[in-house]
């Protein structure tokens, strides 16, 4: 991330609209492709091809932010370094802290999306062993359309929530911090 946020190289504007392009494509354009793939590498009713294929859209999303946010001055970079500190100090140390709220950001929303997932989670798995929470949901049925079991539906909906409101409480320090940080003037 830090040297397509900080290095200058050739080829990096083009990597960066391979990137970019990537997260363009809507999933259903490109579930028969990969439905295919899925199949030929074995992946087919297991977590791997979930795996797999939240990966593809999931990455280039946080490629693209967090290459945004390693833009830092490189003037504190300087600094850092002029005041004796290591390069591994200068990552984890300087640049890791800075950079926590933008991570904390960017986990959460990549979790949130990679969590709801349906398509490729009805798609890619069929035994009820390897169902996502979403498509778990959906085989709740009843004797017909109108006889559907709502409050099942709604209260499984609920429960599903839970661990997505927890997460959101855990980061919202992080996150709050990140957006107030060099507000304030000294």
């Amino acid at each position: 991330m830090r040297s397509l946020g900080r290095v200058s190289f050739r080829g990096r504007g083009v990597l960066m609209m391979c990137i970019l392009g990537v997260s363009m494509f809507p999933q259903v354009a490109i579930l028969s492709g990969l439905f295919e793939l899925i199949r030929a590498l074995g992946l087919y009713d297991r977590l791997g091809a979930l795996v797999l294929s939240d990966l593809i859209f999931t990455l280039p999303f946080t490629i693209w932010v967090l290459v945004t946010f390693m833009k830092l001055p490189r003037e504190l970079e300087e600094a850092a370094l002029v005041d004796g500190v290591g390069v591994l100090t200068l990552i984890f140390r300087i640049f890791m802290s800075l950079l926590r709220p933008v991570l904390a950001a960017t986990s959460l929303l990549a979790f949130v999306a990679t969590w709801n997932e349906f398509l490729f989670a009805i798609t890619f798995t069929i035994s009820s062993g390897q169902r996502t929470v979403p498509v778990a949901i959906t085989m709740i049925s009843g004797a017909s359309s109108f006889e559907l079991p709502w409050g099942m539906i709604m209260a499984a909906s609920v429960i599903v929530t839970i661990p997505l409101v927890a997460l959101v409480l855990v980061f919202q320090r992080h996150i709050v911090s990140g957006l107030t940080a060099g507000a304030v003037k000294e």
